[in-house]
């Protein structure tokens, strides 16, 4: 099978590792997002992705724009039986969605239609929902409502957070993609068209997304640093200060007093007032600083959280 695969993240990646492992594939071009500027002056870093398909010496193509005539050209020599997309970063336009023999297919993280847009796996965190999964679909214009070719449903842990539910849902993928590409290819598959009447959408994260303060329920508190684990983080302000929080927990015991007040300091721990329940922060980080622990907290910054 010719594949012309999409994507540009780390998962992305994994996935391509595993279809190019596959010797019944042959994966003709990848398309990736273009170099962009690292976190740490003007150097250009390349996609997970770009890095391993130039590594593996594969067709590596950059577009700036999707509709460049160039671009075209070169897509219009492939021969092409599926474009694979998985988190390539943009909308991709009707003409290349056609240029599959067989079949356009999206890999999604969510069961849709909910869940549609960037951040399906940081929503259902945020939702606190106790499962998810991941959708194969046939690509349309509109976004993430092509017909379904199939579904598979994952369990949400308490203790699952962006990074360990991201890798439980790769892995999924890559466990069932093959079958699913068989099957289309074998023409064993029924389409199912999503209720449109029950989607839902989800936005692109930001470094804003990152600030919150304790006016809030507790557990919605745990979910949001679960949902922004390691990028963008969770962080709050006192005393002035922009703090980082790197873990947290969520204490049994009712708040006292008024959101954002510390209730407490100890060696196990700040424990800050919410809405309800109070949640407790036993690492953290001060700007420009290294990460602590509550113990370092309580010896170096007592004063501070008085």
């Amino acid at each position: 099978m010719n594949i012309l695969f999409a994507g540009t993240p780390k998962t992305s990646s994994k996935i391509l590792e595993y279809l190019q492992s596959d010797q019944d594939n042959n994966i003709v071009g990848v398309l990736t997002q273009p170099d962009k500027p690292g976190k740490r002056g003007n150097k250009l870093v390349e996609s997970s992705v770009s890095m391993l398909a130039r590594k593996a010496g594969l067709n590596v193509i950059k577009p700036t724009d999707l509709n460049d005539g160039s671009f075209k050209e070169k897509i219009s020599l492939l021969d092409v039986d599926f474009l694979i997309v998985i988190a390539y970063g943009k909308l991709l336009p009707s003409w290349l969605l056609n240029i599959s023999k067989i079949m356009s297919i999206n890999i999604h993280f969510s069961l849709l239609p909910k869940y549609r847009g960037a951040s399906p796996i940081q929503s259902s965190l945020l939702s606190g929902d106790k499962e998810t999964g991941i959708s194969f679909m046939q690509m349309s214009d509109e976004l993430d409502s092509g017909d379904i070719i199939s579904s598979f449903i994952a369990e949400i842990d308490s203790k699952d957070n962006k990074v360990t539910l991201e890798k439980k849902l790769t892995d999924l993928c890559i466990k069932n993609i093959s079958k699913n590409l068989t099957d289309v290819y074998d023409k064993k598959i029924s389409l199912l068209k999503q209720d449109n009447t029950s989607a839902s959408y989800c936005k692109k994260i930001s470094k804003d997304d990152a600030l919150t303060n304790f006016d809030d329920m507790a557990v919605n508190i745990i979910n949001k640093f679960r949902a922004f684990y390691k990028w963008p983080g969770l962080s709050f302000i006192y005393n002035g200060t922009k703090i980082k929080i790197h873990e947290i927990l969520l204490s049994n015991e009712q708040s006292n007093n008024s959101p954002g007040s510390i209730e407490r300091i100890d060696k196990s721990g700040i424990y800050f007032n919410t809405r309800d329940l109070m949640i407790v922060i036993t690492h953290l980080q001060f700007p420009n600083k290294n990460k602590i622990s509550s113990a370092d907290a309580f010896n170096s910054y007592k004063d501070f959280f008085k």
